[in-house]
């Protein structure tokens, strides 16, 4: 079973540990952290671009296509009061000499992104509390975010 351990090194800050690489993430000046990383949320946005990246890059190595000036760009859409985010507007620039012929299959295997996936079709969120005073070790099953 993979377990991703989280731990507090200070101030708001917070890092997440698995399979040996640590990834650490802060919050804005603003939000009182030391801006010394990504917040969680930045963090989540790049794990679709990457994830995404992953898949445009794959397609084009595994058919020895050029992958020079290849990039990839999310840009989150908010609602008017800048707090939730309503879509994210992907924008793949593909190589000068991407041939046209596989522009609707590389777009398709971006679409093959894990990460896009599990939000389209979000997983059961189980909450337990362990420790502290209570005698209840844990609570019921969170409902679907």
């Amino acid at each position: 079973m993979s377990v991703i351990s989280v731990s507090f090194p200070g101030g708001v800050a917070v890092d997440a540990t698995y399979r040996g690489h640590t990834v650490h993430t802060d919050q804005p000046l603003s939000a009182g952290g030391a801006d010394t990383a990504m917040s969680p949320f930045d963090l989540f946005l790049a794990s679709i671009g990457t994830c995404m990246g992953f898949y445009a890059l794959r397609f084009c190595q595994e058919r020895n296509l050029s992958t020079e000036g290849l990039g990839l760009t999310l840009e989150p859409l908010r609602e008017g009061d800048g707090k939730r985010m309503t879509a994210l507007r992907i924008a793949v620039e593909l190589p000068s000499a991407f041939p046209e012929k596989y522009r609707g299959a590389i777009e398709r295997a971006i679409d093959h992104c894990a990460v896009k996936n599990q939000i389209v079709n979000p997983p059961r969120f189980e909450l337990l509390l362990n420790g502290g005073s209570s005698t209840a070790s844990a609570v019921p099953p969170a409902r679907p975010c």
